[in-house]
């Protein structure tokens, strides 16, 4: 506390020093210009101090101003003593007035045109009570007449405004640049060092030709002043309001003191109307150089602020997608070519944060993410928020290695990321996909593809973990991703997804008669090789959200298929068809079924949509909502895969299907584990209290066929029954004649 107290004492005398060493100094370069007593200083800097010690210190320091001129008024000036107590009051009302004008709309940022005119304004209101209290003590002294009073008011009022108007703004400026300095802001500017070399060069070139063209005629002596004063403009144009309200207190020093010494052939400016124009037109040449800077500068502020808005994510205050992307496309232009490594981060469970909490804590978490993972950058590393709940960082000079060590620096970061509501800490984890790679050998698009296939890969094994790009799993493969999305979306366009069938078999007598199969899906090679199985392309489908697509071309082609061939739709008692977890989720697909059923002559009741466990559970109220809707058109549901998702028997009782398919690597194993065949048999008694049927899946041979059918398994499908074949063949198969394709 003392310290701090001591810290600040030393800091305000400092200021209060410089104040009077500098208001002192003000004082003895305006007095240069009185030939005699009772003269007015052509120019009053003090002045111009006083309004700045108004503006950036308060009201509190207005005190000093009367200080500063009662000790100029003994140890610099002479005059008479019965003027100064007037003089100092006026100057410290002046003061108090102009801090009020100044500081009533504290919402005006300094450099601004608004916040430039409010100071002008305190700045006059200042000069006024000056003047006006101090012309007081001149009347009562019986020191001049009325004309000579007025004269004296008038050039006493545009000599303190020409000290306003070319002190006060550089002050200010400058105290604005050393604020911001300290906090570390970057000081933007237009021009380089080149040209502000070049401009500082033209300024005083422009002092000398000045000078050197009055001394050889006085007769064009105020248009040489048009020399700084082009130079001034191109500083405002081109630089900060800081370089111009500079050359513009140099500018008008120099220029009063050639005119109010008489020297480089000026005349000493004489009479009043003489000093008058004088003044003025140096107020103009003070005031439109600085006004005009501030204008250019508040219109480049607000480019800035939109190109920053554009290229800003508004939430982390990263650069977004957009802007990311171009910094990497600079990066790989470097020519060092050092070793480069891509990191896709996707934040695990954010979502359950959102409805846990809120949204608000969600963006709050996002926010503290931003801030971790930005304090574990290097120099040469970018950082960009691509939306929602996905970061990308380039790591640069990073091999293989070193990729992965600092990957997983960069999930300590995100799981050391917390915030905290109500005595609650919400945090969360991420997934990361890692591309290492060289510049020269790849292209941007394709490493972010890559990098978001292993961000996906490292989701799809658990979350908080790593996925090299090139180390296993999908994202390595070539014909992943991003070319497996193209293949899918031109097989949706050319229709090129063919239907295989494969049949599901009672395994008793009682069962109902007539053909019951699942159609099972694969994507035309377009090299005429052998068709794609679902395995290699669904991952992609459901990465870039195409699974509700092909489930409706399926359905399709399905009733297509089945309303070409009436005869042989007639003996077909169920048509199993699989529902991805994405569909499941659709407002539109039920809307879309009804539809299409209404347009067709194959019953509705004779279609049975399969759906896994683990898709159902993610969202269990939908799920039963779609069902629902579906019911009610008399389609029916199958629970596909059961005892390999959450294997939760009380799902069985929730979810309202009429077949359990139990999952074949139980089915496959039950003859030489005790353990499968306890589950099969459990799930089987299970689904009958429930007054549901079971499938059994993958079953290979007869043998196998015969313990199901003991167990009281009610239907059984695998190659013991028979293997897919394509739907058209299918139909041939079921006795019948096609009757079209």
């Amino acid at each position: 506390m003392m310290g701090t107290r001591l810290r600040l004492g030393v800091r305000n005398a400092a200021r209060i020093a410089g104040f009077l060493a500098v208001y002192g100094a003000g004082v003895v370069y305006s007095l240069q210009f009185i030939a005699a007593p009772g003269d007015v200083p052509l120019y009053w800097p003090a002045a111009g101090l006083a309004l700045a010690l108004a503006v950036l210190w308060g009201w509190r320091w207005a005190p000093l101003v009367p200080i500063a001129m009662w000790l100029s008024h003994w140890w610099i000036a002479t005059g008479p003593d019965t003027f100064l107590p007037w003089s100092m009051l006026g100057a410290f009302l002046g003061v108090l007035a102009a801090s009020w004008v100044v500081h009533r709309d504290p919402a005006l940022r300094p450099g601004t045109v608004r916040y430039g005119f409010q100071v002008l304004m305190g700045g006059a209101l200042m000069v006024l009570l000056s003047v006006g209290i101090g012309s007081i003590a001149i009347w009562q002294g019986d020191r001049a007449s009325w004309a000579e009073l007025l004269s004296m008011q008038l050039r006493w009022s545009l000599a303190e405004v020409l000290g306003v108007a070319s002190v006060t703004p550089a002050l200010l400026l400058a105290a604005d640049w050393f604020v911001r300095r300290r906090m570390g802001k970057r000081q933007w500017r237009a021009a380089g060092v080149g040209e502000g070399l070049l401009w500082n060069i033209a300024l005083v070139t422009s002092f000398l030709l000045m000078a050197w063209g009055m001394s050889l005629s006085r007769d064009f002596a105020l248009g040489l002043t048009s020399l700084p004063l082009t130079v001034m403009l191109w500083s405002a144009l081109r630089f900060t309001p800081l370089r111009t309200a500079v050359s513009v207190l140099l500018t008008v020093a120099l220029i009063t003191g050639f005119a109010g010494l008489g020297l480089a052939g000026f005349h000493a400016a004489q009479g009043t109307l003489e000093v008058a124009i004088l003044l003025l037109y140096l107020c103009l040449i003070a005031i439109l150089p600085i006004v005009l800077s501030m204008t250019v500068d508040e219109h480049r502020a607000g480019a800035r602020r939109l190109l920053r808005r554009a290229s800003t994510d508004p939430l982390s205050g990263l650069p977004n997608r957009g802007e990311f992307e171009a910094q990497v496309r600079r990066a790989l232009r470097d020519p060092t070519n050092v070793p480069l490594a891509l990191a896709y981060l996707d934040l695990d469970n954010l979502k359950l944060v959102n409805d846990t909490a809120s949204h608000e804590v969600g963006d709050a978490l996002i926010r503290e993410v931003a801030v971790s993972l930005n304090a574990q950058m290097r120099p040469g590393d970018l950082l960009g928020h691509l939306g929602g709940d996905e970061f990308v960082v380039l790591l640069h000079n990073a091999t293989p290695t070193i990729a992965r060590e600092r990957a997983q620096a960069l999930l300590h970061a995100v799981e050391n990321s917390h915030q905290a509501v109500g005595g609650e800490q919400f945090g969360t984890t991420a997934s990361i996909g890692l591309v290492p790679f060289q510049p020269e050998q790849v292209e941007f698009a394709e490493v972010l593809s890559q990098a978001d296939a292993a961000c996906f890969n490292a989701k799809e094994l658990g979350g908080d973990r790593i996925s090299m790009a090139g180390v296993g799993g999908n994202a390595s493969d070539p014909a992943s991703g991003m070319r497996w999305t193209v293949r899918i979306r031109e097989a949706l366009q050319q229709h090129s997804f063919l239907l295989y069938a494969q049949s599901i078999a009672p395994l008793h007598p009682a069962m109902e008669t007539g053909a019951h199969f699942e159609l099972l899906l694969r994507m035309r090679d377009n090299r005429g090789g052998t068709p794609h199985l679902p395995d290699r392309f669904i991952p992609a489908a459901e990465r870039f959200q195409l699974s509700v697509r092909i489930d409706r071309e399926v359905v399709r082609l399905a009733l297509e298929r089945l309303e070409s061939q009436p005869i042989a739709a007639g003996g077909v008692a169920m048509c199993a068809i699989n529902l991805s977890a994405a569909t499941l989720m659709d407002e539109g697909f039920v809307g879309f079924v009804s539809e299409r059923l209404h347009r067709s002559d194959f019953p509705a009741e004779r279609l049975c949509f399969e759906i896994t466990e683990t898709s159902a559970m993610r969202d269990p109220a939908r799920a039963q909502r779609v069902i629902n809707e579906l019911r009610s058109l008399g389609c029916r549901f199958a629970l596909d895969d059961f005892g390999t998702g959450f294997c939760s028997f009380g799902h069985l009782r929730a979810l309202d299907v009429d077949f359990i398919k139990i999952d074949g690597s139980f089915v496959r194993d039950m003859q030489v584990s005790p353990l499968a065949a306890e589950v099969v048999s459990s799930i089987t008694r299970i689904a009958h209290l429930l007054h549901k049927r079971t499938i059994a899946e993958h079953t290979e041979t007869k043998s196998v066929c015969a313990a199901l059918t003991a167990m009281g398994v009610d239907y059984a499908q695998g190659f013991a029954i028979d293997r897919p074949q394509p739907f058209e063949s299918y139909l041939a198969g079921l006795g019948l004649p096609p009757t079209g394709s």
